[in-house]
């Protein structure tokens, strides 16, 4: 949940957490959330660094937090994908994982995902 907070308290919008364990080997979660301009991307990825360098915890890699039109979080078990949000429609990660579970956040989280939302309700 540290990485979920530390996203919303950056205010990313549209928010999905998608559970991928059966579907790769990859990882066993991606967080995907957008940014609202390429320097909301890149304070996102910032503030998910910090929130979770202050509990002892560093991401394997990250990628594309230069340009700030999609980053991508390495935490081993979980990635993170932070778009722009023009660039998440184009690439629609929901869509290729569209089999994937979407575990209920608990609140405050499921609140505030709600609040920060960008995209109509266009998934089911």
């Amino acid at each position: 949940m540290l990485l979920t907070r530390s996203a919303l308290e950056k205010k990313a919008y549209d928010l999905v957490l998608m559970e991928v364990r059966e579907l790769t080997s990859v990882a066993d979660y991606f967080i995907i959330c957008s940014g609202r301009s390429d320097r909301q991307v890149q304070s996102i990825a910032q503030g998910i660094e910090e929130g979770l360098r202050s509990v002892g915890i560093r991401p394997h890699s990250v990628e594309g937090a230069g340009r700030g039109q999609w980053v991508l979080m390495d935490f081993s078990d979980v990635i993170v994908h932070i778009f722009y949000q023009p660039v998440r429609e184009f690439y629609d990660l929901e869509g290729l994982w569209g089999d994937a579970p979407r575990p209920e956040l608990p609140e405050p989280y499921a609140t505030l995902v709600q609040k920060f939302r960008i995209r109509g309700e266009q998934e089911s």
